[in-house]
């Protein structure tokens, strides 16, 4: 069916949903490579007015990819709540936009709602709002789940602990272990993205990690960041496997150049879940998705790289994962290409998570040959703490040295605390106070007040 809209004496036509949504969506590098983004602003302009007059029915009752031929768009129809769907039915996308920013969208009434919202829809919606409003929706929507801590709770943020190192080096991860713990950070996840895939090298990284947290009480949870595979081979060895990851995408091609699918994803989980070392919960997988993934892959059947992107979280969604996380500039300015796209792709990405129900943190990053800057990280931090972000990166000095690429800091963090206010995972706080690391006034003191434990935990340093 062909969609129009008229602009002074100009008549623009799309051809089908695909091209309405490609053309509606902001400008990106991705969308221009694959051939389907706007060609003008005008034409983008009157995308975008076609899609606010379009009826939320129409996005949920034509797939844009069939759902013979492609999984994800099973999954996605399969458990659409169309009861609760039934609440926002005859709105069109513009006056679901309307509706969203309106009073009567409270915290209460979105977390009822997120089942009945297909990843179209999001995504749909997303394009007609401007930064501000996709910062107002998301500071709504409240996700919180549970392994060994709490997070996504109102007023808090949590940071995962990258600690990778170029030669899974045992001495140079516990010493970033060591530096990021003193700052507070690693209650999202302490994880590790191994540069080796030996099952040696592996099986070495996980018991690590499972010692510190063992010996040192710590209420967070690890992971390593290897394929699902040789997760799911570990666990059936013995390994102490706290949180399962995987990369994923919006399509089932381009998940299956992940060499993965769901049914693989479910055995995953239910191997995770079979070990019960969570202790207040049992979210026990971890995801990572990016705008590009299918496109990179040439798996996107002509769908922009936003819709796919949110139809990767409807992918999340169904195994109720701990943690999920945008690596928003990673993939590259192929996809997006300078600081102003990633920061949009930044906040459209974490809307879609938090419509949809998914726990969203954001790795704000990007690659050294792209457009962009830490002060466009500083941008993306700041407006992503305003729009209630789950959890942030904490890596020493905001580089990658493994992955080769900028993202944020353990100082990052205590930034964005001191700015917004706000606290650690219930847990980890606690844990950082009876370690003398925090002030009863909730901010880290002298390390001259927690010499017990910065002994213990250089002599693990050094031990590694």
């Amino acid at each position: 069916m062909p969609y129009h809209h008229t602009i002074g004496h100009e008549t623009y036509r799309f051809a089908d949903l695909k091209t309405l949504l490609a053309k509606a969506s902001p400008t990106r590098s991705g969308d221009t490579l694959a051939g389907i983004g706007a060609a003008t602003a005008v034409e983008r302009m009157a995308a975008k007015w076609a899609l606010a007059d379009l009826p939320l029915e129409t996005l949920v009752d034509n797939p844009l990819i069939p759902y013979e031929t492609d999984e994800i768009t099973s999954l996605i129809c399969d458990r659409h709540d169309a009861t609760g769907f039934a609440e926002i039915s005859h709105f069109t996308v513009g006056d679901f936009r309307n509706w969203l920013l309106s009073e009567s969208a409270d915290e209460a009434t979105l977390a009822r709602l997120a089942p009945a919202l297909i990843p179209e829809v999001a995504a749909a919606v997303s394009k007609l709002m401007r930064n501000q409003d996709l910062i107002l929706v998301a500071r709504k929507c409240r996700v919180i789940t549970r392994f060994r801590n709490t997070l996504g709770l109102p007023g808090r943020l949590a940071v995962r602990l990258q600690p990778n190192h170029p030669t899974d080096d045992a001495k140079g991860i516990a010493a970033s272990i060591l530096d990021g713990l003193l700052y507070g950070a690693g209650d999202a996840v302490i994880g590790i993205n191994p540069a080796s895939d030996s099952m040696t090298v592996l099986h070495g990284l996980w018991r690590m990690l499972d010692n510190v947290i063992q010996r040192f009480a710590v209420p967070t949870q690890s992971c390593v960041l290897t394929h699902v595979t040789s997760q799911i081979r570990a666990i059936e060895q013995g390994a102490p496997i706290d949180l399962v990851f995987q990369s994923i995408a919006g399509t089932q091609a381009a998940n299956a150049s992940f060499g993965v699918n769901l049914a693989l994803l479910r055995e995953a989980r239910d191997a995770a879940l079979s070990l019960k070392r969570g202790t207040v919960g049992d979210n026990v997988m971890y995801f990572e998705t990016g705008q590009g993934s299918a496109l990179s892959a040439n798996a996107h059947h002509g769908v922009d790289q936003q819709t796919l992107e949110a139809r990767a979280y409807g992918v999340a969604r169904e195994f109720k994962p701990l943690l999920v996380n945008t690596v928003v500039g990673f993939i590259g300015p192929e996809y997006l290409y300078d600081g102003k796209q990633i920061i949009r792709a930044g906040l459209e990405d974490h809307f879609c998570g938090k419509l949809l129900g998914v726990p969203l943190g954001c790795d704000a990053c990007y690659t050294n040959h792209a457009e962009a800057d830490q002060d466009d990280m500083d941008t993306l931090l700041t407006v992503l703490a305003a729009a209630g972000v789950t959890y942030i990166m904490g890596i020493p000095g905001a580089d990658d040295i493994m992955l080769n690429y900028q993202s944020t800091s353990f100082h990052d963090a205590l930034y964005l605390r001191e700015t917004f206010g706000l606290k650690h995972a219930p847990e980890f706080e606690g844990w950082l106070t009876r370690m003398r690391l925090l002030n009863q006034a909730g901010k880290l003191q002298d390390l001259s007040a927690s010499d017990s434990l910065v002994h213990a935990l250089t002599d693990m340093t050094h031990a590694a």
